[in-house]
């Protein structure tokens, strides 16, 4: 017996952010590569930089588990552009400090993120660029904030928000 698949009514909105996404994150990592780091190293330096944060904190800010934390500040004091210290205001805590070649490695992914974002919204007709970021940015802080409670495991790439 032979039958007919269903017909979808919408647009598949999962599959087409999850392959924009995909893309963009190699679209980074290539561009990333010129600075010989990771678009979540420049992540976690970035959000170092902003202010006196724990490797908790910027943990969580980038989206990243402990393991791969560790692993990264690792790298980057290996690199020379970034240090564990002391809190000031816990012991206990370790602050990750961003060195004086850290902050030059900041600022040049900040021109790296920029222009791959820029050539990203560039494919955009211009009167789209300003609505498709607006859309995206209202999901994203709006009906998708936050993931559902679900009886399976949805798996997660994390990627570094930067």
């Amino acid at each position: 017996m032979t039958t007919t698949r269903p017909v979808r009514q919408i647009r598949d909105i999962s599959g087409l952010l999850d392959h924009a996404s995909h893309v963009l994150a190699t679209r980074m990592a290539a561009a990333f590569a010129e600075l010989a780091i990771t678009p979540r190293a420049y992540c976690v330096l970035y959000h170092a930089q902003e202010a006196e944060r724990t490797q908790i904190q910027l943990a969580e800010l980038a989206d990243l588990d402990k393991t791969t934390m560790v692993v990264t500040v690792d790298e980057l004091e290996k690199a020379g552009l970034a240090e564990r210290r002391p809190s000031a205001t816990d012991r206990r805590a370790r602050i990750i400090s961003v060195t004086e070649a850290g902050g030059r490695v900041v600022e040049q992914g900040t021109e790296i993120a920029d222009r791959v974002h820029r050539e990203v919204l560039e494919a955009l007709p211009e009167p789209e660029r300003a609505v498709f970021l607006s859309a995206l940015a209202r999901l994203v802080e709006g009906h998708l904030a936050e993931p559902v409670e679900s009886e399976r495991t949805v798996r997660r790439a994390r990627r570094a928000r930067g």
